[in-house]
C-alpha cells in the first residue's frame, strides 16, 4: 500500500537524502516549498514526487497542502522562527487536515534532559515537542547523535595538522554518531511505519574521544594522543560568554553553539540511551571510522 508523505525542508542537505530514501520504497512524496522558492524544482523529476507551494504563515494553503497524507515530515533546519514557530504552523495544519503522524525535525542527539540554557537549538526542540506531545497526532522523534560527517570539518573534535584528539572532562565518556544518510534512511523507515514509537534512537558508532584517537592512529599509521582542553563546566562559560559577544543572535551554527554542543556530549546528558539499532532488520552502519577513513583517502577497517 502506496504511502503519502508530506515532506517539508526537501531541499536541505538532509531533507534531500531523506526524499531520495523515501523513493526507494513505494511512496509518493509531496515536497512543501514556501512562494517564489526555486530550489523544488528540480526534485520532482519522479513523477511519484509532486511539489505543492505554501507560506508558513497561511493556514490554510499549510493545511490543503497536508489534506490527504499519511504523513508529514519535517527536514527544516533554522533556529526560532523555523523549529519553534514553522513548525508550529506545520503542526497545526497536520491537525487541521486530519493527518495522525508527525515527524518533527530533531535528528540529534537526545535533548530531552540537557540542562536549562546549555544549548539554544535543543532547547528550541525540547520547546516544540512540548507542543507536538500535547498535539492530537502520533509523533516520533529520531535521535541519533551527532552526524559523523561533522567530524571531518564543521566540529573541530579531531585536530587532524597536530594529531590530537580534544575532550572535555573526560576522554571515556561514549559519544554518539550517525551519518547523514544512515538518518535518512531511518527516517523514511519511520515514516513508512504506522505504529513507530515517540522516540526512536540509532547510533552509527558509539565511541569515546580515546577511541577515536586510537582509530586516527591506525588509520593514519602515526600517533593520535588526547588533548584535554578543560571542563565542560569552562566551556559552557566560554560559549555563554560567546553567546552574549555574537553579533547575530539568530546565526543557526556559530561557534559558542559548537561549545553548547560538546558541553551537552562530553557531560553525558545528551547520551543516547535506547538505541536500537535493528529495529528495521539487518542495516551495514557507516561508522566513524569509515568517514574518518575515507576523508583520510585510506581503506576501512571493522570497528573493535
Amino acid at each position: 500500500m502506496t504511502t503519502t508523505v508530506l515532506l517539508a525542508g526537501a531541499t536541505g542537505d538532509l531533507g534531500q537524502r531523506i526524499l531520495r530514501e523515501l523513493l526507494t520504497h513505494d511512496a509518493r512524496v509531496r515536497v512543501l516549498t514556501r512562494p517564489g522558492s526555486k530550489g523544488a524544482a528540480a526534485l520532482d523529476a519522479d513523477d511519484r514526487v509532486d511539489v505543492v507551494v505554501a507560506a508558513y504563515g497561511d493556514h490554510a494553503a499549510l493545511t490543503e497542502a497536508a489534506r490527504g497524507v499519511d504523513v508529514v515530515v519535517s527536514a527544516v533546519s533554522g533556529t526560532r522562527s523555523v523549529i519553534v514557530d514553522a513548525q508550529r504552523a506545520l503542526l497545526a495544519a497536520t491537525v487541521a487536515a486530519g493527518v495522525p503522524r508527525f515527524l518533527p525535525s530533531d535528528w540529534s542527539a537526545d535533548y530531552r534532559s540537557i540542562d536549562v540554557g546549555s544549548n539554544r537549538n535543543f532547547e528550541l526542540r525540547r520547546e516544540f515537542a512540548a507542543d507536538v506531545d500535547a498535539a492530537p497526532v502520533r509523533a516520533t522523534s529520531v535521535l541519533n547523535g551527532m552526524f559523523t560527517e561533522l567530524l571531518t570539518g564543521d566540529a573541530p573534535l579531531i585536530l587532524f595538522g597536530r594529531h590530537k584528539v580534544l575532550y572535555w572532562s573526560s576522554p571515556d565518556q561514549v559519544l554518539d554518531f550517525t551519518t547523514k544518510d544512515d538518518v535518512a534512511r531511518v527516517a523514511a523507515l519511520v515514516a513508512l511505519e504506522p505504529d513507530a514509537p515517540r522516540v526512536v534512537e540509532v547510533a552509527g558508532s558509539r565511541m569515546t574521544a580515546r577511541e577515536i584517537a586510537s582509530t586516527m592512529t591506525e588509520l593514519t599509521g602515526e600517533p593520535f594522543g588526547l588533548q584535554w582542553a578543560g571542563t565542560t563546566a569552562t566551556l559552557s562559560a566560554m560559549s555563554k560568554v560567546g553567546r552574549r559577544l555574537s553579533k547575530d543572535p539568530d546565526e543557526a551554527f556559530p561557534a559558542w553553539q559548537g561549545m553548547q554542543y560538546f558541553v551537552n556530549m562530553f557531560s553525558g546528558q545528551a547520551q543516547l540511551r535506547h538505541v536500537d539499532n535493528d529495529r528495521f532488520g539487518a542495516h551495514e552502519w557507516t561508522t566513524v571510522r569509515d568517514v574518518l577513513a575515507a576523508h583520510l583517502g585510506r581503506p576501512a577497517r571493522t570497528e573493535g
